[in-house]
C-alpha cells in the first residue's frame, strides 16, 4: 500500500518528536489554500537543533523519494527564529518559542483540522 501525503506528514511529525522537537502540531490546511496540504509546526531550541531537524527531514525525503525540498529564502538575519522546509504538499515550520508565540500559526490557520 502506497503512503499518502497525510501518512508522510505524520511520519515527519513523529521524526520531529524523536529529534526533541517540542509541541509538534500537524494541521490539514488542504481545504484552505491551493499550494500545500499540511503544516507541521515544531518548536526548536537553537540553531543547531533546527539544523539537526532539517537534516532529519532531508534524510526522510531521500529515503522515501516522493517529496522534494523546494528552496526557500529566509528573511531573518541569522535564521534561527523560523525556518521553513517546503516539501510542496507538506510544509514544516521550525520555530523558536518566541517566534511561535508571536506568529501563532495555529490561530492564524485555525480553520485547518488539527490532526496531531
Amino acid at each position: 500500500m502506497e503512503k499518502t501525503i497525510k501518512d508522510m506528514a505524520l511520519e515527519i511529525a513523529a521524526l520531529m518528536e524523536d529529534g526533541k522537537g517540542q509541541d509538534v502540531a500537524v494541521l490539514d490546511v488542504s481545504k484552505l489554500n491551493s499550494w500545500t496540504d499540511f503544516f507541521i509546526i515544531v518548536t526548536i531550541t537553537s540553531g543547531p537543533h533546527w539544523q539537526g531537524l532539517y537534516k532529519t527531514v532531508k534524510d526522510y525525503v531521500k529515503a522515501n523519494g516522493f517529496l522534494e525540498i523546494h528552496q526557500t529564502h529566509n528573511k531573518a538575519p541569522h535564521g534561527d527564529e523560523w525556518n521553513l522546509i517546503d516539501l510542496g504538499p507538506v510544509v514544516v515550520h521550525l520555530m523558536s518559542q518566541d517566534a511561535r508565540e508571536f506568529y501563532e500559526l495555529e490561530k492564524l490557520w485555525h480553520a485547518g483540522e488539527k490532526i496531531k
